[in-house]
């Protein structure tokens, strides 16, 4: 599997898929389409990268917090549906917390974008949309939704 094989070559190990935080399932599939649940910066219950982008935190922080989300979505899709499934990502949605005078989303957002490209290749191309918030559950930087197609 050409993920695994990237993963294993970029020295990247996935963390263990993370479980629902409330009444929703990881991954809801339609058909042929799956929806993955929101992914936060989160290894093995333990937070990381929380706080305001331009504040708390560096756009290089943003980035790797970003990748990290990323990896949650590997994970998801390693885990709830297997790699051998996955036709190809679709669509990304991103959600930000940044300081009122910071306007480098899409920096950020290239840290799951550069990932998805680096593990699943051409499988890893996608479209996205990225969204300044307010808040995000426990003060998270960041969170990514990934929607993707499966056979």
């Amino acid at each position: 599997m050409t993920a695994l094989k990237n993963l294993a070559k970029y020295n990247f190990k996935l963390p263990n898929a993370s479980t629902p935080g409330g009444s929703y399932v990881s991954v809801n599939i339609r058909e042929n389409i799956a929806y993955l649940a929101i992914q936060f910066p989160i290894v093995n219950n333990k937070y990381f990268y929380k706080g305001r982008l331009g504040n708390e935190l560096s756009t290089e922080e943003g980035y790797k917090a970003m990748e990290l989300c990323a990896m949650n979505v590997l994970a998801q899709i390693n885990e709830k549906v297997g790699f051998e499934r996955l036709v190809g990502l679709n669509h990304l949605d991103v959600y930000y917390q940044g300081s009122s005078n910071w306007d480098e989303a899409p920096k950020v957002v290239d840290g799951a974008s550069d990932l998805f490209l680096k593990i699943l290749e051409e499988k890893g191309k996608h479209s996205r949309a990225i969204f300044g918030v307010q808040h995000l559950p426990s003060n998270f930087s960041v969170g990514l939704t990934v929607s993707f197609t499966i056979k």
